[in-house]
């Protein structure tokens, strides 16, 4: 689910409530804001900032398995991640592996 935010400089911004996102591991965080998404066959890969915290983040799901994972990425190279989100997957965060 998807709804649009209108910023004082009144630019409009997607912010993501996606269900198979994670929940932000802040407290009273803002959902992020979502950059970029694509598909490709069954996986679906999002480019998400979080305006609170600037933090940039890679999700990717397979929607056939329902498998999933999220990398903190650097700005620099977001737009890299993002059309090649397995390069990246071994950056995934240590808050994924328990």
């Amino acid at each position: 689910m998807e709804r649009n935010i209108t910023s004082s400089a009144a630019a409009t911004a997607t912010v993501v409530t996606r269900q198979w996102l994670r929940p932000s591991d802040e407290a009273g965080i803002t959902p992020p804001r979502e950059l970029a998404q694509r598909e490709s066959g069954t996986i679906e890969v999002l480019l998400l900032w979080y305006a609170e915290t600037d933090r940039v983040e890679l999700a990717v799901r397979e929607r056939g398995t329902g498998e999933e994972f999220h990398v903190q990425i650097s700005p620099s190279v977001a737009l890299d991640a993002f059309y090649h989100p397995y390069a990246y997957a071994a950056t995934e965060t240590a808050a994924d592996d328990g």
